[in-house]
């Protein structure tokens, strides 16, 4: 199954005092919105938060992708404003009823995403692969942006992808979150990795603007 590319600009990244303007410029050039939620205790950092969330879906025409670096998400998923066409990732690490926090989830509407860390191995998808509608791989261990990629989370990708096809889940989309660079897309994208989430170091970084940049990434991730 051929999965249709799409990049997920990380509003983390953009100037929060110009929103509205990075808003107007990515809805022309990117396929959804990459929205970080940490809290500080799964994660060593906080960013944005449950209002943020809520007015952005009233704002923006784009689908969200909301992911959720933060414990216990089950409980807390309906602090958050997401439906139709909208992704949502909880961690494995993070959560101790995955399947339950998985079908809160779908229904709603949105596309239910499992986020394993680095070190977390691919058989911990096992039980839930008939939950889940795509994996979110760290490339970088979570909480900050500006990191190098882990060098073995592109072999990782492309063992993820043979494992989901063998069991039959060849529909499970496969996103990446971490150093997206021009580069390293390229490279995540003929791993077989499908979502892109862009950051300061592609999307957002100096020299070009965010539509210059996302035609450049979109160049990448198709070679």
């Amino acid at each position: 199954m051929i999965h249709y590319k799409k990049i997920a600009p990380s509003i983390m990244c953009s100037p929060l005092f110009q929103l509205d303007t990075y808003l107007t410029e990515l809805e022309r050039c990117a396929d959804m919105i990459h929205v970080d939620i940490m809290d500080g205790s799964f994660v060593p950092n906080y960013t944005l938060g449950t209002d943020f969330v809520r007015q952005l879906k009233q704002t923006t025409t784009l689908p969200l992708d909301i992911h959720l670096m933060i414990t216990d998400p089950e409980r807390k998923l309906d602090w958050f404003t997401f439906g139709d066409g909208d992704y949502v990732s909880v961690h494995f690490e993070a959560s101790r009823h995955l399947n339950k926090a998985l079908g809160m989830i779908r229904q709603r509407g949105a596309k239910a995403m499992v986020a394993i860390n680095p070190a977390t191995p691919i058989c911990a998808l096992d039980s839930v692969l008939e939950d889940m509608d795509g994996v979110l791989v760290m490339t970088v261990n979570p909480g900050f942006a500006g990191q190098k990629m882990v060098d073995s989370t592109l072999q990782k990708i492309r063992r993820l992808r043979q494992y989901l096809d063998d069991a039959d889940c060849q529909h499970v989309e496969i996103e990446v979150d971490g150093n997206v660079s021009f580069e390293n897309a390229k490279r995540m994208s003929q791993a077989g990795a499908n979502i892109f989430v862009a950051g300061s170091s592609s999307v957002f970084s100096p020299g070009q603007s965010v539509s210059e940049n996302t035609a450049l990434l979109k160049r990448m991730i198709h070679i």
